[in-house]
């Protein structure tokens, strides 16, 4: 199956429904800051916003968001421009994919 279709379904509680859309929102707003960032070698503040997206994800059932948080991080405090573009382009792909389904 091509993996750029392949969706990925992640159940959520309907209780949740009205901050979903929101909680996206930043996390594409957080990987155009993060691009920005890493122009301007900028890794204190992205080794934030990965700090931040590590606690985003979990808690609302969006572990790969977590995870992916988590690994840029990680390459900020090591100020590798190549891998914290690698995990934004695969929060980018996450997004894209992710399917919610409210049950």
């Amino acid at each position: 199956m091509d993996n750029e279709r392949e969706r990925i379904v992640v159940r959520i509680d309907p209780d949740l429904m009205e901050i979903i859309p929101d909680l996206f929102d930043f996390r594409r707003k957080d990987i155009s800051t993060i691009t920005s960032l890493v122009a301007e070698g900028n890794f204190p503040a992205i080794k934030v916003i990965g700090h931040n997206l590590k606690g985003a994800g979990g808690g609302f059932g969006f572990d790969a968001i977590s995870e992916i948080g988590q690994r840029i991080e990680h390459a900020a405090e090591k100020s590798s421009p190549a891998e914290v573009s690698a995990c934004v382009a695969e929060l980018a792909e996450y997004l894209g994919r992710v399917e919610v389904r409210y049950s």
